[in-house]
């Protein structure tokens, strides 16, 4: 039985585009209809393939940007120059339209409500889908797990989720780190993350967080350093990078 269970989870199932918010200039929250969708958990990501007309496939994985919500799906997809599979879902991908999802994939890279140790997320740019997945799963298990969520991104202009984020949420306290632009009248020079920053706004090494690290290999492999170096237990310390890509 175990068997045929991952065998239908990663089945290509027929989704189609149910409705759609530009989270940035070039980035796109999509949502699907997905009929039979066994559900998920928040840090999962799934595949993503296209076919086109005369039989071409291109595939990509992308990261939930949500908790499971019945046949619902959430995919934030931040448009690639070129990128075969980006281009169409962020350009003239329209609802209605079909597309192929396999997944949930990823059993380690996860958090559950009824964890209760403190969250520290750590995001670089697009990284921040899979944690924002686990802020609202939060959120929507009605727990009081304390969350620190520090976000880096190059400007004001390429922040995801603005407007939830900006909403104050008991529990959940947000640090953003710039690294080109810093927004009109914050003081300061842009930077990127280091000791003091995750010194200043992570969790004390003494709390045992759990910690989630997403975003380029560079700047996950820097953060993870940072946080063994300042006493985290490594092994409480979770990982999800990308490399460059066409897609």
């Amino acid at each position: 039985m175990a068997r045929t269970a991952v065998s239908g989870r990663l089945a290509w199932r027929v989704a189609r585009l149910a409705g759609f918010r530009d989270e940035t200039p070039t980035a796109r929250t999509l949502v699907f209809d997905l009929p039979g969708w066994p559900g998920h958990l928040a840090g999962q990501h799934v595949d993503v393939r296209l076919t086109a007309a005369d039989g071409y496939r291109a595939q990509r994985s992308y990261s939930l940007a949500a908790p499971a919500d019945g046949d619902r799906v959430e995919l934030t997809v931040q448009r690639v120059a070129d990128g075969e599979v980006s281009e169409h879902l962020t350009g003239p991908y329209a609802i209605g339209d079909p597309v192929e999802i396999r997944g949930p994939v990823g059993g380690w890279f996860v958090w559950r409500p009824v964890d209760p140790a403190p969250v520290l997320l750590v995001a670089g740019g697009s990284g921040i889908v899979p944690l924002m997945a686990m802020v609202r799963a939060r959120r929507a298990a009605g727990v009081r797990t304390p969350f620190k969520l520090i976000y880096s991104l190059r400007t004001p202009a390429e922040l995801y989720y603005a407007e939830e984020l900006r909403t104050p949420l008991a529990g959940l306290d947000v640090t953003y780190v710039y690294t080109r632009e810093l927004p009109e009248g914050r003081p300061g020079i842009p930077r990127r993350i280091d000791v003091a920053t995750l010194n200043t706004a992570a969790w004390p090494a003494e709390f045992g967080a759990t910690c989630f690290v997403c975003g380029p290999t560079g700047f996950v492999e820097t953060v993870a350093d940072i946080l063994v170096a300042l006493g985290h237990d490594p092994h409480r310390i979770r990982t999800e990078r990308f490399g460059p890509s066409r897609d």
